[in-house]
């Protein structure tokens, strides 16, 4: 590799949106995913000023983090990158090989932010020492490998775990409109106070919110989002009654309502970016220019009641969808 590392001291200059490789990855959002107009997105999102993408070996068996590295190719030094640990790797010397692995995927030397994807223990596996994990993470920030750490799905008594071994700077959770679950719950809060980054994912609820799913939407197979709880029979006319509304909201700002949702989350606390999938190049730069969209605290709070009958119905979890 012959690009200069940026300064292992200086914390990655974030934009407030983030492209969010997800989708790219094509496993769990069903057979449509198309490899050559995902990475058309992403470099039309890179285009418009969009300066980080976060990936993560799990997206595809490390499909997504491939195709980053094709989207960065020749301004990897101007492009932040995200990635992650998988949850079933966790231990001191499979932490140092994943991230091997997703140096090799990405094809870089170094890593901006490495996740920890799923706290230790989740989906029942067997608990990991969140100090031997941490051990690890530490031994890749002095090798320059990694530059910042973040753990992901976590709450706050969670990141003070690890947190007590090293630094934590980033957190990533779903934060939308309709799912306010880590803001009402206090973590964006805790976050801020501590100086920890806060990433929401989701912000699009998944493409709800951007008006993507009518009345009679149906998933193709394997598409994890027949899972998600705004889906749910008692739920989803009450999301479509909101939608309704948002979208007389945005049209009257004269944005789209991805755009308005997107401006929700970015104004909604201080210092919250928003990690924002796009499957073309118009959707990338549409959440792009979500990033000069102002919304005022009146503004705020019509919004919130608007997507207030929605919350109400959602069961008590801070996941937006059912485990399969």
């Amino acid at each position: 590799m012959t690009e200069q590392k940026p300064c292992p001291e200086c914390r990655p200059a974030l934009g407030q949106v983030i492209f969010g490789a997800w989708q790219a990855g094509g496993k769990n959002w069903g057979g449509s995913i198309d490899d050559t107009l995902a990475l058309a997105a992403m470099r039309a999102a890179l285009d418009a000023g969009i300066n980080a993408i976060d990936t993560a070996p799990d997206y595809g068996n490390g499909h997504s983090e491939r195709l980053v590295a094709q989207a960065v190719r020749g301004r990897r030094d101007k492009t932040i990158l995200l990635t992650k640990i998988p949850p079933n790797r966790l231990h001191f010397d499979a932490v140092l090989q994943s991230c091997e692995k997703s140096l090799e995927n990405l094809q870089t030397d170094w890593i901006d932010a490495y996740f920890i994807h799923w706290p230790s223990g989740s989906f029942g596996m067997k608990p990991v020492s969140p100090g031997h994990t941490m051990d690890a993470i530490n031994r890749l920030k002095d090798q320059g490998k990694i530059r910042f750490a973040g753990i992901c799905n976590a709450w706050p008594e969670t990141i003070e775990s690890y947190s007590k071994h090293g630094s934590m700077d980033f957190c990533q959770a779903p934060y939308s409109l309709f799912w306010p679950h880590a803001k009402n719950s206090g973590l964006v809060e805790y976050c801020h106070q501590r100086k920890i980054r806060f990433l929401a994912y989701s912000p699009l609820a998944q493409g709800i919110l951007a008006g993507r799913f009518g009345q009679n939407c149906v998933f193709e197979a394997g598409d994890h989002r027949s899972r998600n709880r705004l889906f749910l029979p008692q739920t989803f006319p009450a999301v479509l009654e909101a939608l309704k509304k948002l979208e007389i909201f945005a049209k009257e700002k004269n944005i789209s309502p991805a755009q308005l949702a997107l401006a929700f989350v970015l104004c909604s606390a201080p210092g919250v970016c928003a990690i924002a999938g796009a499957r073309t190049p118009l959707q990338a730069k549409e959440n792009a220019l979500a990033r000069a969209v102002c919304l005022e605290a009146e503004e705020i709070s019509t919004l919130l009641s608007i997507a207030e009958p929605v919350v109400e119905t959602l069961e008590d979890g801070w996941l937006p969808w059912n485990p399969p």
